[in-house]
Order: C-alpha cells, then structure tokens, then sequence
C-alpha cells in the first residue's frame, strides 16, 4: 500500500474513532436521561407527554446504534491497519535475524577459509568451500551473495552470476535486501542483451517491493525504458551501473 495512503487511511481512522465514540457517548448519555424522564413521564396522566417521550426515547436509540455502530468499524478498521503494520515489522526483524545477509562479525574459521583461498586466487575453490559452508549455514544468504560475486567480478561469468542471484531471490528475505538483490539482476541481464527479462523484474520489483528504494530506481528505469522505445531490447541496455545507487549500503551488498 502506497505510504502517503497508509498515513491517510490512520489518519482518517483515528479522526472517525474519536469522533464517533464521542457522539456515542454523549447520545448515550441521552438516552439513559430520556428513558429516566420518560419513566417519569409514564407515572403522569398526560398520554401526550408520554407519547413524546416514547419517541425520544426511540430517537436516541437509533442515534446510539448508528454513532456505536460506526465507531465500532472505525476502531476494527484501525486495529486492522496497526497489527498488519506491526506484524510487516516484526517479520522483516525476524528475517533479518533469521536471514543473516549482512554478514557482520562472521568469525565462522570455516568461512575465513575460504576467503583465504579466494585472496590466494582460486576462485573456484573458494566458491566450492562457500557452498558447502552454505549448505550447512543456508540462513546466511549473504555467503551466496558472495558466490555471485565472485562469479561476476574474478571470473567475469555474468551467466554464472545470474543464476547465483536468481537462487538468492527464491529465498523469503527482507524487502529492501531482496529490492536490491533484484536490481543488480537486472543490471546482469542488461549487459547479457536479455532485456526482457530485466523488463520483467523490474516491474515485479515495483509490483511486489513498491514502498522500498529499490522499487523507487526500479521505476526510474521502467520509465526510461519506454522513453527509449521500450521495445528495443539490447539496443538499448543501459550501462551497467545505471540501476545503482551511489553509496547505497543496501546497492554495495548487493553488488
């Protein structure tokens, strides 16, 4: 849901709670003073005052219902929106703890293993030691990450890479870290001449991630894209960076 909706929606929500408890609350008030005044009434002689009283009684009833009823939706509706928002929250902390992409403080001496391998230039060694530390750690999505990179930068295999990312994305991870693993897929199939596919995700990107940053470049492209003649293909990839964002924390993990 777009932001700028959300806030509108709490917004309203809140307004219509407060306002219709209150108007509940004061016809209830009402009421209970009506039906003692028409108890009152009923111990008289005058039929004609109790007839108005009957129908003040009746009014204010309804008065209740409507302003109860309303608010009743109001508070629903809001408590609603709150416990999806807090359970979005909790969930992306969970995955986050759960999902350890970021790989800080890794002391794991099996890993540093194979990073030593990898500085001594055996790249291949290093990503068959990566897997396997993968395989028995696979929460920590940011050793594949790591895979695909060494794929596309020490052995220039954009092919490779692809397909490291494409499994990272099957994975349930946090939406800005999917976001932008998603985006520098994107870049991969632009420079392997395979747009539409590139197309494809970035459009699910904005589709399915559209509150994050990455969903925002995303759109910037798409945009651009149609600018250029949107059907032109490889004719007219961008450069390989032209998703990125400078100094993203977000983009250099992913990248």
């Amino acid at each position: 849901m777009n932001k700028n909706l959300k806030l509108g929606l709490y917004v309203v929500l809140t307004i219509s709670s407060c306002l219709f408890g209150y108007l509940a609350y004061v016809h209830y008030n009402r009421l209970m003073g009506g039906v003692i005044e028409n108890a009152q009434l009923a111990q008289t002689d005058i039929p004609a005052l109790e007839s108005r009283g009957d129908a003040l009684v009746t009014r204010g009833y309804a008065n209740v219902m409507i302003f109860g009823a309303v608010f009743f939706v109001s508070v629903v509706a809001l408590g609603f929106l709150l416990g999806h928002d807090v359970a979005h929250y909790l969930g992306d902390r969970v995955l986050k703890g759960v999902h350890n992409d970021e790989g800080e403080g890794m002391t794991d001496p099996d890993y540093e293993a194979a990073e030593q391998v990898w500085a001594d230039g055996k790249y291949l060694d290093a990503i068959q030691l990566m897997r396997d530390y993968l395989k028995r750690n696979p929460r920590e999505q940011h050793v594949a990450l790591r895979i695909a990179e060494i794929y596309e930068k020490d052995l220039s295999n954009n092919l490779a890479a692809a397909l490291e990312y494409e499994e990272v994305l099957k994975q349930k991870l946090p939406a800005e870290r999917w976001g932008w693993t998603a985006i520098h897929l994107c870049n991969l199939y632009f420079r392997m001449n395979q747009a539409d596919k590139a197309v494809v995700l970035l459009r699910r990107i904005d589709a399915e991630y559209g509150e994050t940053a990455a969903a925002e470049k995303a759109r910037k492209r798409l945009a651009l894209y149609e600018v250029e003649g949107g059907q032109g293909g490889a004719a007219h990839a961008p450069s390989p960076q032209i998703l990125e964002e400078p100094g993203s924390k977000d983009q250099e993990r992913a990248s």
